[in-house]
């Protein structure tokens, strides 16, 4: 991949982020915040953008959204890859779930 290809596909992440992002925020504030792992000054602001404003925001050469996992562990339940496997998908991922929210709340 180029640098023009990377930076292209960036540049449309990021427009297809605050898309959703926007969506998400007008239509469920409550859940946009905890999906997104945003703040609710971040939020109000997406909410507001025209789409003149997301466009150029998207356009820059920085990825706008990044990983909020940052742990082996919840890396472990999302991918099950864990040595013993005693846990059902659902479970797993129900988990990693619950641990990330507390982490998002830890950060709020």
């Amino acid at each position: 991949m180029t640098d023009a290809q990377m930076t292209a596909e960036i540049r449309e992440a990021n427009l297809t982020y605050l898309m959703l992002a926007q969506s998400l925020i007008r239509h469920d504030k409550a859940g946009a915040l905890f999906r997104l792992g945003m703040s609710e000054e971040s939020a109000d602001l997406i909410a507001t953008l025209s789409p003149a404003q997301i466009l150029k925001i998207a356009s820059g050469n920085m990825l706008l959204c990044r990983f909020r996992v940052d742990d082996d562990l919840v890396w472990n339940l999302l991918t099950n890859h864990t040595t013993s496997k005693i846990d059902n998908d659902a479970t797993t991922k129900l988990h990693a779930s619950i641990l990330m929210a507390g982490r998002y709340a830890e950060a709020m």
